[in-house]
């Protein structure tokens, strides 16, 4: 993949468990950050059903736009976990059974019999280039842009903290990062004309309620450290004439603040 300023990324949740509300999703928080941190931009999350035709058709979409795909869940033995065949469909190529893996699990799982579910963990799609599981031993793998990881939370995180030397980030995203008890209404107008000054800085409003005072944080996100510091006087500046005392953040990500429903 050649290098470029902008990288962008897609995670694919999958599993009707999350749909169903049955479980929470715990990956997206450590994806959207860990990328981050390497330089590669969450553009979109998208959380599909354990349905063969809408993983194979977001797939190919996903990885056709984006520069990296990552899928959590269906990686499993049961009958559910589809999402290693749903790859294979998806590339147009058939499935192999890799032998170093039936070994593997058979020494992990010691006196435990690998029967033909078991050894659904150990077949994978054509090409794929497994991702080490310290975990449970059973591996994810990566299919040319598409990173296949499994869904428990410990499992994911281990095998992207892994996999993500394999990934060629761009320009890191910097983050600056203020709070204010002061309603979005009320500093709309100045964020949208500070907005308009600095296209090429994302500005992001977040409200949220602390001491049972109404109170909202302001997170600019770019690339440039010099223009993101001068905006943010510029902010303080605003905040402050409308009788607001800003007070500086120290925060990642916008997935880190506050949130709740617009003022």
């Amino acid at each position: 993949m050649p290098e470029k300023d902008v990288v962008t990324a897609c995670v694919l949740v999958i599993g009707n468990e999350i749909l169903s509300g049955r479980t929470q999703d715990k990956n997206i928080n450590y994806l959207a950050k860990g990328l981050n941190d390497i330089g590669v931009r969450l553009q979109e999350v998208r959380v599909i059903p354990d349905v063969p035709e809408t993983i194979i058709a977001t797939l190919n979409e996903c990885r056709a736009v984006f520069d990296y795909v990552i899928t959590t869940g269906g990686i499993g033995p049961t009958h559910d976990d589809i999402t290693s065949e749903c790859v294979a469909a998806a590339f147009g190529v058939g499935m192999f059974r890799d032998q170093s893996v039936v070994d593997l699990l058979q020494s992990y799982m010691k006196n435990t019999p690998l029967n033909e579910a078991r050894l659904r963990m150990a077949t994978f799609p054509e090409g794929a280039e497994l991702v080490h599981n310290p975990v449970s031993a059973a591996p994810g793998y990566r299919l040319d842009n598409v990173f296949v990881f499994a869904g428990v939370p410990q499992i994911m995180q281990a095998m992207f903290d892994g996999a993500k030397n394999q990934m060629i980030g761009g320009a890191i995203m910097l983050s600056r990062s203020v709070s204010v008890e002061l309603g979005e209404g009320t500093i709309a107008p100045g964020l949208s004309e500070l907005q308009d000054r600095y296209p090429e800085i994302d500005i992001g409003s977040y409200p949220a309620m602390r001491q049972q005072r109404f109170g909202v944080s302001v997170v600019m996100r770019g690339t440039d450290s010099d223009m993101l510091d001068a905006a943010l006087v510029e902010l303080k500046d605003m905040l402050t004439a409308l009788g607001g005392e800003p007070k500086d953040e120290s925060i990642a990500d916008p997935a880190a603040a506050p949130s709740g429903a617009d003022n």
